[in-house]
């Protein structure tokens, strides 16, 4: 039978729908996303605009392929299980039992009978998932955590993902050597609380980090986000010594003030955020560091909002990923007073993205006439594109082949991209 995965949301969904294609491909199941007689949705919740783009999705897919067999799962389905009862689903399963995805719809497809299964306990175990490849993508993610403690005023993910847990050491080491024994040469370690990775042998992130950079073939470890209060002494160490970690930390802000961040439930002040950053770049002057911020939370007033603009000009991010507060059930933060109107938050946020435009473009330009290693993802019309360490977009108006690393000049800046010449195959 055909089968089509539509992922919603972040690198972990990502990860996960990989396994669930990789799954059923394995099964003799066929991907076909143009005649498919299954649809899996995978869900995301991370703002109202998530969860309503989930339940778009979920019915477009429903009215027009009414004989397909549907599955939604992922966070929007956690979070709101009965609104999607409503919607005509055949198999709804919220984050847990992806991994168990083949015997589902063996199930199902056996007995007709429609599967619902929400667990809504926090305290649950890391459901293992191992991927052999990532056939669509030049990097690989590695899902080593799920879950988070953090409990942020604005956010519903502890509630949706349930307690911070993590993959055990040996098994993350083994799914990267499987990757990287299959041509892929840049892993990105993800989840949902990535930097609080602590596994039942007592390793943490740096001890994994650490044996990573051992592994023969692997060219590049990218780690998708990491809170600054993970930054300890020992990583800080790793990053210094370890030359495999990409040249590029997304550290979230999410505030420029700290009476907004204590309003979040943030776990440090900007003080110790900006501390952070300069030890950062003692270590990797030209490090690329991005960030989340967001705008228009309770009680930021226009001279708070001003000081995240200020404080996101001295910090100089290399881009900032913009996102209006949504107000989410079950949190602080959809309770308190002092609301911020719609109107405010759509201005202050283009303002924001103003100046993330301006800060990627100084970064950006930094690198004019610089030779860099780039890898190579994709080649279109004879042009290739690829990413730096530090994430820099890259075009080169040469065919290459993808998932080999080339050294370029860089040329100039345009649109977005870097663009450059071959100087030689990189010694990478």
């Amino acid at each position: 039978m055909n089968f089509y995965i539509y992922t919603l949301g972040c690198k972990v969904n990502a990860y996960e729908s990989e396994l669930m294609k990789e799954l059923l491909l394995k099964d003799g199941f066929v991907y076909d996303e143009n005649d498919p007689q299954i649809i899996i949705v995978n869900t995301c919740s991370v703002t109202n605009v998530a969860d309503n783009k989930s339940l778009k999705m979920v019915r477009h897919f429903h009215k027009n392929y009414p004989n397909a067999l549907l599955v939604v799962c992922g966070c929007s389905a956690q979070n709101k299980g009965s609104e999607y009862q409503k919607l005509g689903i055949d198999i709804l399963i919220g984050n847990q039992q992806k991994s168990q995805i083949v015997s589902l719809i063996k199930k199902y497809l056996e007995n007709k009978e429609t599967y619902f299964y929400i667990n809504n306990n926090r305290q649950l175990p890391f459901e293992n998932m191992q991927i052999n490849r990532f056939a669509t993508h030049t990097r690989a993610y590695v899902k080593i955590e799920d879950g988070c403690d953090n409990f942020c005023s604005y956010c519903v993910i502890p509630y949706v993902r349930g307690a911070c847990r993590s993959k055990d050491f040996s098994l993350a080491l083994e799914e990267i050597k499987t990757l990287v024994s299959n041509n892929h040469q840049e892993i990105v370690l993800t989840g949902i609380h990535t930097g609080s990775y602590h596994s039942k042998e007592g390793k943490d992130l740096s001890d994994l980090l650490h044996e990573m950079g051992k592994i023969e073939g692997l060219k590049r470890i990218r780690i998708s986000s990491i809170e600054v209060t993970e930054l300890n002494d020992k990583f800080l160490k790793e990053l210094k010594n370890n030359l495999k970690i990409c040249n590029h930390l997304h550290i979230p802000l999410q505030a420029g003030s700290d009476e907004i961040l204590k309003k979040m439930n943030r776990k440090y002040n900007l003080d110790e955020f900006k501390q952070k950053i300069a030890q950062i770049r003692a270590i990797r002057p030209d490090i690329a560091i991005t960030t989340d911020i967001i705008v228009g939370h309770p009680y930021e007033t226009d001279e708070l909002f001003e000081q995240t603009l200020l404080t996101s000009q001295e910090l100089k991010f290399a881009k900032i990923h913009v996102f209006p507060y949504s107000p989410r059930q079950k949190t602080v933060a959809a309770t308190m007073p002092m609301q911020v109107s719609e109107e405010q938050k759509k201005s202050r946020s283009k303002r924001l993205i103003g100046l993330s435009n301006t800060l990627e473009s100084e970064y950006y330009h930094q690198f004019l006439n610089q030779k860099l290693d780039v890898l190579i993802e994709t080649v279109k019309d004879n042009v290739s594109y690829g990413k730096t360490d530090n994430y820099l977009k890259v075009k080169i108006f040469e065919k290459l082949k993808p998932n080999t690393f080339v050294n370029i000049t860089i040329t100039n800046y345009d649109d977005g991209y870097l663009i450059g010449v071959v100087t030689e195959k990189s010694l990478i």
